[in-house]
C-alpha cells in the first residue's frame, strides 16, 4: 500500500482529515486528530477496494505539502 499524504484541519466542533493524491471525494472526521485520522484511513481503504488502484493520481504524485498563509485585502 502507498503512504498517504493527508490535511488534517481542526475547527471549533472538531476535526475534519482528506488525503492528498486520490481522485475522487475521500474525507475523515472527528471530535479528535486521532479520531480523524482514524476516520480517514477507513474511508480511504474503502475507496480503494470500491474504485480499485485506478484512485491513485499517478502522473503527478504529491511530494510535499506546505502550509502558508497570507493576508488578503477585503
Amino acid at each position: 500500500m502507498e503512504s498517504q499524504k493527508i490535511i488534517i484541519e481542526k475547527h471549533t466542533d472538531g476535526y475534519v482529515a482528506y488525503p492528498l493524491g486520490l481522485k475522487g471525494v475521500v474525507v475523515g472526521q472527528g471530535d479528535t486528530y486521532d479520531d480523524a485520522l482514524a476516520d480517514v484511513e477507513s474511508a480511504i481503504r474503502f475507496h480503494i477496494e470500491a474504485f480499485g488502484n485506478e484512485v491513485f493520481e499517478s502522473d503527478s504524485p504529491v511530494l510535499e505539502v506546505f502550509v502558508a498563509e497570507t493576508k488578503v485585502a477585503a
